[in-house]
C-alpha cells in the first residue's frame, strides 16, 4: 500500500492530474480519468465524499497546478482514513503511472536552434502521419 503519510501526496503528481484531466494523455487517459472520477464518488460508509469538489474543479480548469495540488492532497486525506479507498486508489495510481510512462505532459515543446544557418527546421510533437516538406 502507502509507503508513508507523507509520500501519498508525492505519489500522486499534480503534472500526472493535470495531464489526465486535460486530455493530453489521449484515450487511455480519459479512461483512467473516468475511472478516478468513478473511485472518487464511491461513498464512504456513513460520509459523503468531499473529494468531488475538487475533482470538478480540476475538470473545469484542468491547467491549474493549484487545483490538481488540492486534488492530490484530499485525495492523500481521503486514503488515510478508508483503507479500500487508499487500496483502489493504489491499483489507480500504478495504471496511471504506466500511461504517464509512454505519454503525458501540457504538449509542450522546447528546442533551441543556434549557431550557422538553418534551412528547413521542424518542431513538432506527437506527429501521426508523414511530414513532407516539399520537393
Amino acid at each position: 500500500m502507502w509507503e508513508t503519510v507523507e509520500g501519498l501526496v508525492d505519489v500522486i503528481a499534480p503534472e500526472l492530474l493535470m495531464a489526465l484531466a486535460s486530455g493530453t494523455a489521449g484515450a487511455a487517459g480519459e479512461q483512467i480519468w473516468t475511472s478516478l472520477r468513478d473511485l472518487v464518488r464511491r461513498r464512504q460508509p456513513g460520509r459523503e465524499p468531499s473529494d468531488q469538489r475538487e475533482l470538478t474543479a480540476l475538470a473545469e480548469a484542468p491547467g491549474s497546478a493549484e487545483r490538481a495540488a488540492e486534488l492530490a492532497q484530499v485525495l492523500a486525506r481521503r486514503a488515510r482514513q478508508d483503507p479500500a479507498f487508499a487500496q483502489a486508489l493504489a491499483v489507480w495510481r500504478r495504471e496511471a503511472e504506466a500511461l504517464e510512462t509512454t505519454r503525458v505532459g501540457a504538449g509542450d515543446a522546447h528546442n533551441t536552434i543556434s549557431g550557422g544557418t538553418q534551412s528547413t527546421v521542424v518542431q513538432a510533437r506527437d506527429v501521426h502521419g508523414s511530414i513532407n516538406l516539399g520537393g
